[in-house]
């Protein structure tokens, strides 16, 4: 079992959603 956080963004090809999905990931998020 992963203890990766995990985090579900919409819109994430471009603008805000992608600049969010990059952060997360920096951070160690596993993305959705």
């Amino acid at each position: 079992m992963s203890t990766q956080p995990v985090m579900l963004i919409t819109g994430a090809s471009s603008g805000i959603g992608a600049e969010t999905a990059r952060a997360a990931a920096k951070e160690g998020y596993r993305l959705v």
